[in-house]
Parts: C-alpha cells; sequence; structure tokens
C-alpha cells in the first residue's frame, strides 16, 4: 500500500503547487494588467479561501491531526469559492474573447476537478482518519502526507521548531474560522451571492 501511496500523494503535492500557487498568480498578474476586475475579485476571493492549504502545512509540521482536517476543508472550499458569486460569474462569462478569458476559465474548471479527485483521494486512502489518530507519526498512511511539510520546513524554515510553526497554523487556522464565520453568518445574510460590492 505505502508504495503506492507515495507516489500519489507527491504527485497531489505537485499538482497543488501547480494549480493552487503557479497558476493563480500568473493569472492575478494577467488580471492586474489587462484591467479585467471580475477576474482579479475572483482571484482576491480565491487566494483568501486557498490561505487554508497554507495554514495547514503549518498545522502538518509538528504532525498535529487538525490539519488533516483542514486539509480535506480546503479542497471542498476552493471550488465553491469559484463559482458561488453569481455576479462575477455573468461579468466573466460576459467578457470578450480573450487568452485571459481561456486560462482563468481553464484553470477554473481544473482547480474544480483536482480538488474534487484530491477529496476522493484524501477519503479513499484513509488520510481522513490521520485527523483523529493520537499519534500520526507512528502510522505510515498518515506519515506519507506529513513528508512534503516537514520538507518545506527543512527548505524554508530549517532553524524553527516545529511546535512554533504548528502554533502559527493554529494563529492562522483560528483567524480563518473567525473569518468564514462571519462571512457565513453575517455578510452572506445581507449581501448574498454577489461579490463586487464587498
Amino acid at each position: 500500500m505505502e508504495q503506492l501511496l507515495r507516489p500519489l500523494v507527491w504527485t497531489d503535492y505537485r499538482l497543488a503547487v501547480l494549480f493552487t500557487v503557479m497558476f493563480p498568480i500568473v493569472l492575478l498578474i494577467l488580471s492586474f494588467i489587462k484591467k479585467s476586475e471580475a477576474v482579479t475579485k475572483l482571484l482576491i476571493i480565491y487566494w483568501r479561501v486557498a490561505s487554508l492549504l497554507m495554514i495547514t502545512v503549518y498545522l502538518m509540521i509538528p504532525a498535529w491531526p487538525i490539519g488533516f482536517l483542514s486539509g480535506l476543508a480546503a479542497r471542498i472550499l476552493i471550488p465553491i469559492s469559484l463559482w458561488f458569486w453569481v455576479d462575477l460569474n455573468d461579468e466573466i462569462k460576459d467578457l470578450p474573447k480573450s487568452i485571459l478569458k481561456l486560462l482563468f476559465t481553464s484553470w477554473r474548471w481544473a482547480m474544480t476537478i483536482y480538488c474534487i479527485l484530491g477529496v476522493i483521494l484524501n477519503l479513499s486512502t484513509g488520510f481522513i482518519s490521520c485527523a483523529f489518530s493520537s499519534n500520526v507519526t507512528t502510522i505510515t498512511k498518515c506519515r506519507v502526507w506529513l513528508e512534503a511539510p516537514w520538507g518545506y520546513k527543512a527548505m524554508i524554515h530549517a532553524d524553527s521548531r516545529p511546535g512554533f510553526l504548528g502554533f502559527l497554523g493554529m494563529v492562522g487556522l483560528v483567524v480563518y474560522i473567525v473569518y468564514l464565520g462571519y462571512f457565513v453568518f453575517i455578510r452572506l445574510g445581507k449581501q448574498g451571492r454577489t461579490a463586487l460590492e464587498q
């Protein structure tokens, strides 16, 4: 099982860097250059929601089980954030044909499919069971998912203690949950599925 899981997990992490970081940065730069307000607004919303992925990395560095839950939540929330806004969807649909529109639309569909497949992968490999394990570092299938965050720590935060980085992730998660709660229970009721007035 581990021999099959490791390449699958590392492929997932590589695709995550490509789809969740590289492409959106290029698209955001293009949307600023082309002055496409709807695409820019949707990408800013995307970055707010996708910040949960970075929070997840920091939670997984000290092998805190909650990181597995936040990772799954991110894969569910990201496609919702890309398609939720009625006004932005209409504006993007009405944009004239351009390379930006083609690239953005292709990325949005690819990102949606990637996240759905990611949720299926997470559920079928026992990823979510790691969220309820008392010591995830002793379970092979959980350790495989922790290897990339540990590699990130070795490259970027070599001198930092895992517990401190996990604390930063936990602070980020609390702020994220508070903001999400504010959006769901207050802002959504006032503005509905309209984004441009925010």
